[in-house]
């Protein structure tokens, strides 16, 4: 009986490693099919890469896909990580340097992208979709012709790739070559009819051209198919704009915000009608709130959006003397905490109120203080606030509630947000360029304060289509720029505590009492608030600052004698 037993225990261990031999045969062969379905091809190479059981180039090629697939969602660290060490296994293997480019190019580090996409180059300079990627930092560069050449190259190797045929048209259209743009749209339109970008790009060529019906016609027939494509409505507006039909323009840029409030190119153009019109005040919130990126990237349009924007605002700032060193000084306090759609928050709206009583109480001339702000409120605030803000010497918004980041982008959360999916955030959240642009404003302290990095109650029902990296533990780093500070109550990947029933969180607490203290340079006082929070809450918080406002001068909440 014995004997009967063991040999059925050797007859199932043997049936079971022949299933899982089976199984790694069927996913190594699916993770090398470079024409397999993504999502199968991620599933059968991760496989392999979690049970150990590839090496060599097949495991380069299992990172490769791996890598792919956090490149599609924006996890660029990670992914550059992983790409890094299929190198390491296959240097040769072109694919892999190519998606490593393009981890460089859209982190912001376009020369380590170049260096990828030309050593790619030159092992098989046969491969058409480097010459292409090479081509978009060259047109983001406003190299017109170096632009022009490398998508040449990539539709003469790769005939089918649909995205440099549209690439070569825009810069055609830049180029005021009409005619090859619209043959290029032709041939695009042969590979796939239906491709959005097609009738969304020839939108613009028309409207250089002058021949607006035909754009016009273009722009309205993709929006009557996809009626929230901010891109196309914002193509619109252009042309429109173009036209001379500014209400026209203005509708749309106006669509296209009330569908993406963060859009930085429907303010921009929006700004350009305020300021054709001479409601000059009205630009400038425009261009404010298109000015500012704490992003290293911004494609194409949003690029060049930008500096239309940036260049209007410097032109139409007063430059005017900041005044005496106790000049006005606006704030803008926020506590969110009555979540519509989950549960809420009882601190924040007793952390506001402590925080804006104790700004009255050392002087501000205006505090501003406003709760629970859905997602429309929320930015009319801060366009109540900006206007403020130009009047003054310092400009402060303290905001306490949910926010988080999301596909490298840090957002503060209105309590009417839904967040179905984490690609919701752009529409329904405030990012916080917004909020830097609206203490731009401000001749001399800029300073935004963030107690909000609490855990993220949208995470366990969130459908999850970006990278996020931090989207359960709160914001991540940020580039302010000069003059400005933007103030963690927890550093990236840490949550800012509520305070154990206390009336208060314990950053609020440490600074409502710093704040009234004389003669603390704003500086020193965030490093002094920074260790009371690190040792009241037992070194599990540390707040965090980021920038620093102008160097020649000392700043004080309460100056002293």
């Amino acid at each position: 009986m014995l004997r009967v037993v063991s040999l059925t225990l050797a007859a199932l261990a043997a049936f079971v490693s022949t299933a899982a031999a089976d199984q790694a045969g069927d996913d190594l062969a699916i993770c090398r099919d470079r024409q397999a379905e993504l999502p199968a091809r991620a599933a059968a190479c991760d496989n392999l890469l979690s049970a150990d059981r590839v090496a060599g180039k097949d495991k380069a090629i299992a990172l490769s896909v791996r890598g792919s697939t956090l490149l599609n969602k924006r996890d660029y660290v990670r992914a550059i990580e992983v790409l890094s060490t299929a190198l390491d296994l296959d240097p040769d293997y072109v694919v892999t340097l190519n998606l490593r480019g393009l981890a460089y190019e859209r982190s912001g580090k376009e020369d380590l992208a170049m260096a990828d996409y030309n050593l790619a180059l030159q092992k098989r300079p046969a491969y058409g979709v480097p010459y292409n990627n090479r081509g978009v930092i060259h047109l983001r560069r406003g190299a017109l012709q170096s632009a022009l050449d490398d998508f040449s190259l990539s539709i003469k190797y790769t005939p089918k790739f649909l995205l440099a045929w549209t690439n070569r048209a825009r810069v055609r259209t830049l180029m005021k070559d009409f005619d090859g743009a619209l043959a290029d749209f032709a041939e695009a339109e042969k590979i796939d009819a239906a491709a959005p970008q097609i009738a969304g790009s020839r939108c613009i060529t028309y409207g250089m051209m002058g021949k607006y019906a035909q754009a016009l016609a273009d722009c309205s027939g993709l929006i009557e198919k996809q009626p929230k494509n901010v891109f196309v409505i914002n193509n619109r507006a252009d042309v429109n704009m173009m036209k001379g039909d500014l209400d026209a323009a203005l509708k749309d840029y106006n669509a296209a915000l009330q569908i993406n409030p963060n859009n930085v190119r429907a303010h921009s153009g929006r700004g350009q009608i305020y300021e054709r019109r001479k409601d000059l005040a009205q630009a400038r919130a425009d261009y404010r709130a298109a000015a500012y990126s704490l992003t290293r990237l911004d494609e194409i349009d949003v690029a060049r959006a930008r500096a239309i924007a940036q260049e209007r605002l410097a032109a139409l700032t007063p430059q005017t003397p900041g005044g005496a060193p106790a000049g006005r000084r606006v704030a803008l306090v926020i506590g969110n905490g009555a979540y519509k759609n989950v549960h809420a928050l009882p601190n924040p709206l007793r952390d506001s109120k402590l925080i804006a009583g104790v700004l009255r109480d050392v002087g501000f001339q205006t505090v501003i203080s406003v709760s629970d702000l859905t997602r429309d409120k929320f930015f009319e605030a801060l366009q109540t606030f900006a206007n403020e803000a130009e009047k003054a010497d310092w400009a402060v918004v303290y905001y306490a509630g949910h926010g988080f980041e999301i596909g490298g982008v840090n957002y503060l959360v209105p309590v009417d947000a839904k967040l179905a999916a984490d690609k919701d955030a752009e529409t329904q959240a405030v990012a916080l360029e917004q909020v830097i642009a609206a203490v731009g404003a401000a001749r001399k302290m800029r300073l935004v304060v963030l107690d909000a990095c609490r855990d993220n109650p949208f995470a366990p029902t969130m459908q999850r289509t970006l990278a996020l990296k931090l989207v359960d533990k709160g914001f991540s780093n940020i580039e302010p720029g000069d003059g400005f500070m933007v103030v963690y109550a927890a550093k990236h990947g840490e949550t800012a505590m509520d305070g154990d029933g206390a009336a208060n969180s314990p950053f609020a607490t440490a600074l409502a009492r710093e704040i009234k203290q004389p003669r603390v340079e704003i500086r020193k006082l965030f490093d002094i608030v920074r260790d009371d929070v690190w040792a009241a809450t037992k070194h599990e918080q540390q707040p965090f600052t980021y920038g620093s406002p102008p160097g020649r001068e000392d700043f004080y909440f309460v100056a002293g004698k």
